[in-house]
């Protein structure tokens, strides 16, 4: 064989090798899709308070900066509600009757004008776009109306809200649902047993409502199932130590009814608790007559059934108004960062400035006055494993 060929001949072998590798290569490729971003599951600690879906929201890993806007998102949101709450709006000028809204349904509410229900739509121009919200309007807006002469009726503005508790959006977390407009109080109810009483759901109650300008009062309900009230005292001392008003009641044997009528007595006050601590029934020992429905507990879990299943607005005969509010298991704080908590636990604030390091998380740190306080007994137990348990669900 001649020179010239040999070298051809090693060409030709050379790039069949180089074919052969190639085509192996090809069939060891992923099939595409195998290398895209996986969903990965965010838990939301404010599971439904008005349907108690009890799911966990997924969404995909968020790029860069993501989590941060969104966060900003709510916070523009809340620090609007405080804007509004604090100044008069343009649509406080608007013409037309002035109702309360006491009951909403998708584009439709229903709005009591002078003692008159009116079935109204939403004038096109409002939207939530924008606003950090999802829902234009809600129960215990004011609202300015028009009338079309058919018993039914258009809401031209909102007028400006004195407060407004809001929880994230089940489906977009980084919005504000609005869930009750123009409360003054937040009536939070426990019951001791059937379902056992949940501190820690208390405790996120009362940032909720220091957080929205909503008074917080604590309602230990179904004490008839307690070996005596010394016993629910004893458990709810933290709060009655910090000056929390709490009550304690119960629906079966009237205990502490008097005492709730005086609560609600010319107050706007929205209730807050778990399905079956008794919010229904505790309102119908205060007033009789009210058209509520009642579910009783599962004899098999011992939870709650779902009894409410609709923000509804209803009028008291003693004067002032109650929001009767679906069953809610947990309650979000997702726009809430992990270094403000301390603030909305007085105790821990009290001593936190005592700390070796500016940025303690009161957890685990070396020199943290607030853990030293726990050890000596000056913090409650349970108070701070509430604080350890919200932190660490804080993103």
């Amino acid at each position: 064989m001649s020179t010239r060929e040999d070298m051809r001949w090693k060409h030709y072998k050379a790039d069949k090798a180089l074919r052969v590798v190639r085509k192996e290569i090809k069939h060891n490729r992923k099939p595409k899709g195998e290398n895209r971003k996986s969903k990965t599951p965010q838990r939301w600690d404010d599971l439904d308070p008005l349907g108690e879906m009890g799911a966990p929201q997924t969404e995909r890993i968020m790029p860069r900066g993501e989590r941060e806007r969104r966060r900003t998102i709510a916070a523009a949101a809340l620090a609007k509600l405080d804007h509004d709450s604090s100044e008069p709006s343009p649509a406080d000028k608007v013409a037309g009757l002035r109702g309360v809204v006491v009951e909403v349904s998708s584009r439709l509410c229903r709005v009591d004008v002078d003692g008159r229900s009116l079935t109204c739509g939403l004038r096109g121009s409002l939207t939530a776009q924008d606003t950090g919200l999802t829902n234009v309007v809600a129960v215990g807006d004011q609202v300015a109306v028009s009338e079309d002469g058919a018993g039914r009726g258009i809401v031209e503005a909102v007028l400006s809200r004195r407060s407004a508790l809001t929880r994230p959006d089940v489906f977009y977390s980084h919005l504000q649902q609005v869930i009750v407009a123009n409360a003054d109080q937040l009536l939070i109810v426990a019951a001791w047993n059937q379902p056992p009483v949940w501190l820690e759901l208390i405790d996120r109650y009362l940032i909720a409502a220091e957080r929205h300008s909503l008074r917080p009062i604590i309602c230990i309900n179904k004490i008839d199932l307690a070996e005596s009230e010394a016993a629910c005292r004893a458990t709810l001392l933290p709060y009655l130590d910090l000056g929390y008003r709490t009550l304690f009641a119960s629906a079966l044997t009237g205990a502490g009814v008097d005492e709730l009528r005086d609560v609600l007595r010319g107050q706007t006050t929205a209730l807050a608790g778990m399905s079956g601590v008794g919010k229904s029934s505790l309102l119908a020992a205060a007033q009789p007559g009210l058209q509520l429905h009642i579910a009783p507990v599962s004899e098999r879990s011992h939870e709650g059934r779902h009894a409410t299943t609709q923000v509804t607005l209803l009028r008291l005969e003693m004067g002032g108004f109650v929001v009767d509010t679906p069953g809610v298991r947990e309650f979000g704080l997702s726009d809430l960062r992990p270094s403000e908590l301390a603030r909305f636990y007085p105790e821990i604030a009290a001593v936190a400035d005592r700390c070796h390091f500016g940025d303690c998380s009161h957890l685990h740190e070396p020199g943290c006055a607030v853990v030293e306080a726990v050890g000596q007994g000056r913090i409650s137990e349970a108070r701070y494993h509430n604080y350890q348990r919200i932190y660490s669900s804080l993103k």
